[in-house]
């Protein structure tokens, strides 16, 4: 997983992410807001943002809001890393967008839980993605038979909106998608097929 990090201390920059990569994360690392939300805007943008609230430029509430702007089909989980502890803060930086909120200085492992929250919730968002994009081609494949069919009441042919008549079998598969296969119920088999009947009540 690839994750960006915006931080404009360079102490804690590479203190992040020295323990990303402790991790086994793949960290994109820059140094203040405008970098972080140029970053975002690419075609291979990290799924994943740890972002500062202070930095020059925008601020980690500004890109956060940005990246929430994007119309992209793959969700981008946001994490704010920062000093500020006030739960007014913390519920300002909610509002803006993000996912999660940890305050500095951070602890190892509650950060690798928070990432593996946010990698979880990824990973549900793609398969997500996949079944919507598989209905969508189902249902692109689907065709329907609307309003009132004209069916001749004897031989049960359909007439067509060319006045042309086709059986019932043929029309319903060239507009439904649908197949059929013959059987008997067992009403036509004792109508059509007496001896039949007869057959079966001797045995």
């Amino acid at each position: 997983m690839r994750i960006l990090i915006a931080e404009d201390d360079p102490v804690s920059r590479r203190i992040l992410q020295a323990t990303l990569e402790r991790m086994d994360y793949d960290v994109l690392a820059v140094e203040d807001g405008t970098s972080a939300w140029k970053a975002m805007q690419s075609a291979d943008a990290p799924r994943m943002a740890i972002l500062d609230w202070m930095m020059p430029g925008l601020d980690g509430v500004d890109v956060c809001r940005r990246i929430r702007t994007l119309e992209r089909e793959a969700y981008t989980y946001v994490i704010f890393l920062t000093a500020k502890s006030q739960k007014s803060d913390i519920v300002a930086g909610l509002d803006a967008g993000a996912d999660d909120y940890l305050v500095k200085p951070f602890d190892p492992p509650e950060l690798r839980s928070r990432l593996t929250v946010g990698q979880r919730i990824l990973d549900l968002e793609g398969r997500l993605a996949g079944t919507i994009g598989e209905l969508r081609q189902a249902l692109s494949e689907v065709k329907t038979l609307q309003g009132l069919l004209p069916i001749c009441m004897h031989c049960k042919k359909i007439r067509d909106d060319g006045d042309v008549w086709h059986r019932m079998e043929s029309y319903i598969e060239k507009h439904s998608g649908a197949m059929f296969t013959h059987s008997l119920c067992e009403e036509c088999l004792v109508k059509h097929y007496p001896e039949h009947d007869a057959a079966a009540a001797k045995t």
